[in-house]
């Protein structure tokens, strides 16, 4: 379920970076995309790893491609790129995704020894 949403966060990015200016193409557009692809496949990676540990460190890595997409898509708004209602749809996303990646953390977390 996680690497599912996160899928669908990847493409709610590459939507939402269309509406960027095409001089972005090589900076603000391809950081966010590759931060959002990041994602699930870091998801993915870890849970095909055969230590706890190493899916942990891939979700952490996830994580931290998550808080990267937030904020490419924060400066976009600074830059007036996008306006407040085209980004908050990736947003809520972005933060339901957040918390589902904690839940998912802790509860491997416990099953640690």
């Amino acid at each position: 379920m996680v690497w599912q949403k996160a899928m669908d966060l990847v493409a709610e990015s590459y939507r939402l970076a269309k509406n960027l200016p095409g001089n972005e193409a090589y900076g603000l557009i391809g950081q966010m995309r590759r931060a959002a692809v990041s994602i699930p496949a870091n998801i993915a990676e870890g849970h095909g790893r055969d230590h706890l540990g190493d899916y942990l460190r891939h979700l952490s890595v996830a994580n931290g491609s998550l808080m990267e997409l937030e904020t490419h898509v924060h400066i976009a708004l600074r830059l007036k790129y996008l306006q407040p209602a085209e980004a908050e749809p990736l947003l809520a996303q972005s933060a339901e995704l957040g918390r589902m990646l904690a839940g998912l953390t802790r509860k491997l977390k416990e099953r640690t020894p």
